[in-house]
């Protein structure tokens, strides 16, 4: 009979172990494929950030990171070995805007619009600089230069050089033009 509750004791004592590990267990998905526990932990302790449970977007080229279906939700390093491959519906996005290959939510549109103006459809390149262009192409624009830019100013036009001798602007209303000593462009806003 001692040995039957202790048995039994034993049995409580594994399930109830197995219960706490279950409810422990982290549910984290970066691209639709889920992100171990221990990675998990392991970039929570290395970053010293919680990670909350859920299905999240990631583009390892410029560290901008989402909600699954969402817009960007923020930026980090760029570059981090994890998750699947980013897809073009993983902001759930209708705009035609795509950059790294994922269809920008329409917040995200209105977002660059605030920042550049008239924003068209097509594919462009976004890097972990801030550096912009269309697929394939140079570099046309720093967003990170004309956020800060933007941000120092109070009109809607704006301009900035860029390290390389270049030189970008805008109207504030549409119009952006771009010019180094290889290409210029003139978006079709002017």
């Amino acid at each position: 009979m001692r040995h039957l509750a202790l048995t039994t004791l034993a049995t409580l004592f594994a399930a109830a172990a197995g219960t706490t590990a279950a409810a422990q267990a982290r549910s984290v998905y970066i691209n639709d494929v889920r992100i171990p526990d221990g990675r998990v932990s392991a970039m929570e302790q290395q970053y010293r950030a919680r990670i909350p449970d859920g299905r999240y977007w990631y583009d390892k080229l410029s560290g901008a990171w989402g909600l699954a279906g969402g817009p960007t939700s923020g930026f980090t390093l760029a570059g981090l070995d994890i998750g699947g491959p980013l897809k073009a519906d993983a902001s759930n996005g209708h705009t035609g805007v795509f950059i790294n290959g994922r269809q920008l939510h329409v917040m995200d549109v209105l977002g660059l619009q605030q920042l550049i103006g008239a924003v068209y459809p097509g594919r462009y390149w976004v890097d972990a600089y801030g550096n912009a262009g269309f697929e394939g192409g140079p570099a046309l624009v720093n967003l990170a230069m004309v956020a800060r830019s933007r941000s120092s100013q109070q009109g809607g036009a704006y301009s900035a050089y860029t390290r390389t001798g270049g030189m970008f602007g805008s109207d504030g209303n549409g119009c952006l033009v771009y010019s180094d000593r290889e290409v210029s462009y003139t978006g079709s806003g002017c």
